[in-house]
């Protein structure tokens, strides 16, 4: 493989679990179950969860989607080990989300990916994620309003220094005095 090859490759695999965030933060569960292969697999050890091909993975996001009153996950980067037309690698996540029954999460966690090329380009082969740190501290913000569809950045430019003031403005609201289950297992890891 030549050298070029190999930077597209990792520029490609790099490019996954920034899709498979933005693919599920913006609830597009097709575009997210496509990033994996027929059979690719998400695991989640964690809350003994495990989705095994397309539409088990579509299916599983959009139901687990609707368990969040607001989610937030960022991805960072890992470290990516080429081996021909398959690879192994890692991403660190970062989330925090209310849930609709009132518990909050704020989690650091790990990705350990596999990847395969495809006629279609580079796919998850799997995906399993394990949590390094977690706090149900109940969260102390809000989402700002309802989740919607994106807005179009062409229309809104100008809209946005009066919504931000409007946002700074509102008080915030106040999280449910309800206790936590500590018996209920955490999920988080799910968009």
């Amino acid at each position: 493989m030549s050298d070029l090859q190999a930077i597209a490759d990792r520029f490609e695999i790099e490019a996954l679990p920034g899709e498979f965030t933005d693919a599920g933060m913006m609830r597009d569960y097709d575009r997210l179950a496509s990033l994996f292969t027929q059979d690719g697999a998400w695991r989640m050890p964690h809350i003994n969860e495990e989705f095994v091909g397309r539409e088990e993975i579509r299916a599983a996001v959009e139901r687990l989607q609707g368990l969040w009153d607001y989610f937030v996950q960022t991805p960072h980067p890992g470290m990516i080990q080429l081996e021909g037309d398959t690879a192994v690698g890692r991403s660190f996540v970062t989330e925090l989300g209310r849930m609709r029954d009132g518990t909050s999460m704020l989690n650091y966690a790990v990705y350990h990916d596999r990847y395969q090329r495809t006629p279609d380009g580079w796919k998850f082969t799997e995906r399993v994620y394990e949590v390094r740190y977690l706090d149900t501290t109940p969260l102390a913000g809000s989402a700002p309003h309802a989740a919607g569809p994106p807005a179009n950045p062409a229309t809104t430019s100008g809209r946005r220094a009066s919504t931000s003031a409007r946002s700074a403005s509102a008080s915030p609201a106040t999280n449910s005095s309800s206790a936590l289950n500590l018996d209920a297992k955490p999920i988080f890891g799910l968009l």
